[in-house]
């Protein structure tokens, strides 16, 4: 998946209290951990998405934070009340599926109605609940339709309006756009992110698109094997990930393993295990590395292809293997001398020399980052 612009959402203020706190929680299904260990603090009012490959854990931690899981060890707490023995329809969050699971039979309203019926509302209150929530979310001129009569975005407000009706805090959204077609799935991230900004609630979202998480998200936990391996903006995810999976997971990266031949609280020389040279900016935001095997990340964007060797701090000479148009940019794939491969993305078609002839890559020390062998 290779990295497109963020649309970073309008600046807003975030309450900076917890709407969703997990600490230190569990859960083992059959003597294997699906979650292990997790603390993690939701903000008020922020769109938090947390990705992360199938498997990993998430949507069993977004049905913890449900009621519709329980955790093994470990507390849940949404706006400071323990959700420990408290079921699903008493907790203050409620959760739109991939589905939407709209009633067909039902019209806008009978389906945004049913769970308050189901709760013995009186018809007053169902009457006015139900026009409140159509009102949030703009739908009050299709309250009489049936949902095969909407369109894919009507529909998802249909399904997020019968989760606001029960005026939860928090709302929890699983894989809303999983099922969707490339396209539909564009315009329904729009709708999502102009919902979430008109609302003004905690948005908890699963998915395991890493463009969406990017796009949508004010903050990004990424898991990995039950773990959370990091959590930050979109930002700091796709530009400072600490870990070599959050770097290989997050959109297209090069990766070098290597070991560390020289150090300074600013660079690092690194030697990898193909024998080439590279010199690396330090981060100064984390621990400073000063020996062992590191894993070198370069984002395909920052390199450069060149007909003659450059004064880079990282410069190295290939051949073009293999070109792929990808409409707005191009990847090409060089083989370096070293028996290495790398993937330069380049916005437009460069002029490339044929594959028998050198050309070299290059980029600067402040463009790579050394991850630490954990």
């Amino acid at each position: 998946m290779s990295h497109m612009a963020t649309q970073t959402p309008p600046s807003r203020s975030i309450d900076v209290s917890l709407d969703v706190e997990l600490r230190n929680v569990t859960k083992v299904y059959h003597g294997e951990s699906a979650v292990r260990s997790i603390d993690l603090g939701i903000r008020r009012g922020e769109f938090f998405s947390i990705l992360g490959p199938s498997g990993c854990g998430k949507t069993t931690t977004l049905r913890m934070i449900a009621g519709f899981e329980h955790p093994t060890s470990g507390e849940i707490l949404i706006r400071d009340r323990s959700m420990s023995n408290v079921p699903p329809y008493k907790r203050p969050a409620n959760t739109v599926f991939q589905s939407y699971a709209l009633f067909g039979h039902m019209t806008v309203a009978e389906n945004i109605a049913f769970g308050l019926k189901i709760q013995k509302c009186s018809r007053s209150e169902v009457q006015d609940r139900v026009r409140d929530a159509l009102k949030l979310v703009k739908l009050e001129a299709l309250a009489n339709r049936f949902p095969a009569q909407l369109s894919g975005g009507q529909q998802q407000r249909v399904a997020v309006a019968r989760a606001l009706v029960n005026r939860p805090a928090v709302l929890l959204l699983d894989e809303p756009l999983g099922a969707l077609d490339l396209k539909l799935r564009k315009e329904m991230q729009v709708e999502l992110a102009t919902l979430h900004r008109e609302l003004g609630m905690t948005f908890v979202m699963v998915t395991h698109d890493q463009e969406e998480a990017l796009s949508l998200s004010d903050r990004i936990a990424v898991m990995n094997l039950g773990k959370v391996e990091q959590v930050g903006t979109p930002e700091q995810i796709y530009d400072r990930p600490r870990t070599s999976f959050v770097a290989d997971f997050i959109g297209d990266t090069n990766l070098f393993r290597g070991k560390i031949e020289g150090a300074h609280p600013e660079t690092l020389w690194i030697r990898t295990e193909t024998g080439i040279k590279m010199t690396v900016q330090q981060d100064t935001a984390s621990k400073s590395l000063t020996s062992g095997w590191v894993t070198v990340s370069v984002r395909p964007e920052k390199i450069q292809i060149s007909l003659a060797p450059q004064a880079a701090a990282n410069c190295f000479e290939g051949r073009l293997q293999d070109v792929m148009y990808l409409g707005t940019h191009v990847y090409c794939v060089i083989a370096l001398n070293s028996g290495d491969r790398v993937i330069v993305r380049q916005p437009k078609s460069p002029k490339l020399p044929n594959a028998d002839a050198p050309l070299y890559v290059s980029w600067d020390a402040a463009d790579s980052l050394a991850l630490s062998e954990l």
